[in-house]
């Protein structure tokens, strides 16, 4: 638990340093500042979110989303999260409830760096 609490912790200080160094890809100072303040909010939003998780496993599980969004960030130049595709297979047809199939393919095919997000916080 010691070194999970460690690794968290090294992983909040490298997300800030990364904040405090993020450059906008166009050059654009207004929207370095923009990005540098949605990278800021989004950690604290999701780390105090997440802050009462003592399973081990959960926790590495929000350790590797939270690695993932950086190396995504730092691979697209772009820190808000990437669009999620929806297989076609889970999709209600018009004016009907989805299937408890249909909402299992759906978790299923949600990508790891959008673990934290419900659809109920959107």
């Amino acid at each position: 638990m010691a070194s999970a609490k460690q690794h968290v912790l090294s992983l909040y200080r490298r997300i800030f340093r990364l904040a405090k160094s993020w450059q906008a890809m166009s050059g654009d100072v207004a929207e370095t500042n923009i990005e540098r303040k949605y990278i800021i909010s989004e950690a604290r939003s999701l780390f105090r979110k997440n802050k009462e998780v003592t399973n081990n496993d959960e926790i590495k599980e929000f350790i590797r989303e939270a690695e993932a969004r950086i190396e995504l960030a730092l691979h697209y130049k772009n820190p808000f999260p990437r669009p999620m595709n929806i297989p076609q297979s889970t999709l209600p047809f018009t004016g009907h409830a989805m299937t408890k199939s249909q909402k299992t393919a759906m978790k299923r095919a949600k990508p790891i760096y959008l673990k934290s997000y419900n659809d109920a916080d959107r």
